[in-house]
């Protein structure tokens, strides 16, 4: 630089912004074809979210068929099958062993490292990218460098903001992969929408996904919102276990699904209650709220509950006589006390249908930062087949900053690592065809 008052700027082949799975897999094929890459992230160390989500064991992604995996992305399926059939689970284990760390497949299919631990599977990948062996081009990191858009709002030089101040960056291609908007703490806060907006590509509001929800109060309790006083001081933070929730929506879309979720302060979260999630925010963005029934005992019949709570108690309390005749206690007890009133649960037949169908209303999806993830994002028909943006040549995106969402499992890491790999691949191609500057 000839003056010492300029802003600092990099040159570079690719700039990637994001250093998630899905910005780091997009840097390792870019790097793998000897192109010079620069990653950038606005958070001091790279895959953070990456880190947390393997704290309680890292799931990679599932080992259920092919056919089946890609129905679990729902109004996106058509537009990630794609990138599946390109780079699916099976590329993910062969990947991760590529890297030293072997996988094995758990309950319900999900595949974990052996270890269960991602910080071992992340540390081998830095390792892959700055050292990738003959033919690859080691990727240069940048930290604590937050994107700002582009020099003119819509165009030129990319602008970063660094601890040193403004940096400038000039690339013959640049792949954002900034993520969604939960967990902003962690890097993903959304910022980047407005922008993508003003620079004319199609965006999709970010919503909540795989999140919690506001429950109604109990009109026979007389609550306009939320749990009673007692149910939430009493019961806040314990699971329902070995249940099952069953909603339509207006549209008549169903969900049916055995598992567990958790009591809130002010309502419901958990792993069955996630994968209802889409249904029950966009029934909520219909009508204000959304309903489901909870099946207290899935492994019961109908009529062998009806037979049980109609069996004489003698002088035991309906507590005791359930507790005994069904094994219903703790917080399934809790929430039958919760929503009916003295009348329904002194009536045998009333009892027993709330105890396979206990209706429960939600008003309002928690808010996008508590979500393990977020839908909504650049759309599909503003991208071509190699996730470049149609009205922008050489600007890629990737992961989960695309219009798409999926429930936990590994769906939501595969269809990221996907995406990275389709993107970089485009990169490479792009380039090939531009030439160099």
């Amino acid at each position: 630089m000839s003056d010492s008052n300029a802003t600092p700027s990099v040159n570079a082949d690719v700039a990637i912004i994001g250093a998630g799975p899905a910005g780091l897999m997009a840097a390792e094929v870019l790097s793998r074809a000897g192109l010079a890459v620069h990653l950038f992230d606005a958070m001091p160390s790279v895959g953070r979210k990456f880190l947390l989500a393997g704290k309680g064991g890292l799931n990679l992604t599932h080992a259920e068929p092919l056919e089946r995996f890609v129905t679990r992305y729902g109004a996106a399926q058509d537009h990630v099958q794609p990138l599946l059939q390109h780079w699916g689970p099976q590329a993910l284990r062969d990947w991760a062993t590529g890297l030293g760390i072997e996988t094995f497949v758990g309950t319900s299919n999900r595949v974990f490292p052996t270890d269960m631990k991602s910080a071992p599977l992340l540390r081998a990948w830095l390792h892959r990218l700055r050292h990738p062996g003959p033919g690859g081009v080691p990727v240069v990191f940048h930290m604590r460098h937050r994107w700002q858009g582009w020099s003119t709002g819509t165009g030129g030089p990319l602008m970063f903001h660094a601890p040193s101040g403004q940096v400038q960056v000039q690339a013959r291609a640049t792949v954002l992969a900034l993520g969604g908007a939960s967990w902003a703490r962690l890097g993903s806060d959304g910022a980047w929408l407005p922008w993508l907006e003003a620079a004319g590509v199609a965006v999709s509001p970010l919503l909540p996904s795989n999140c919690g929800f506001d429950v109604q109060g109990a009109a026979a309790h007389g609550m306009a919102q939320g749990w009673s006083t007692h149910f939430r001081e009493r019961f806040a933070g314990q699971p329902f276990k070995s249940v099952a929730i069953r909603a339509t929506d207006s549209q008549g879309q169903q969900f049916h699904r055995k598992g567990e979720f958790v009591a809130t302060a002010t309502g419901v979260e958990g792993s069955l209650v996630y994968a209802a999630s889409s249904l029950l925010r966009d029934e909520i963005a219909r009508n204000g709220q959304a309903s489901f029934d909870i099946d207290l005992l899935p492994d019961r019949s109908a009529e062998h509950v009806l037979a049980q709570v109609s069996h004489p108690r003698g002088p035991r309390s309906l507590s005791s006589h359930l507790k005994s005749r069904l094994g219903l206690e703790g917080i399934k007890m809790g929430i039958l006390h919760e929503r009916l009133d003295k009348e329904a649960m002194n009536d045998p037949a009333r009892l027993a249908a709330a105890i396979k169908a206990l209706p429960v209303t939600v008003s309002a999806a928690r808010p996008i930062d508590e979500a393990i993830s977020s839908a909504g994002g650049v759309r599909w028909d503003a991208l071509n087949p190699n996730l470049m943006v149609e009205t922008k040549p050489g600007l890629f995106c990737a992961g989960e900053m695309l219009d798409w969402e999926a429930p936990t499992g590994g769906y939501l890491l595969t269809a990221c690592l996907a995406s990275g790999v389709v993107a970089g691949e485009g990169v490479a191609r792009y380039l090939q065809q531009t030439g160099p500057r």
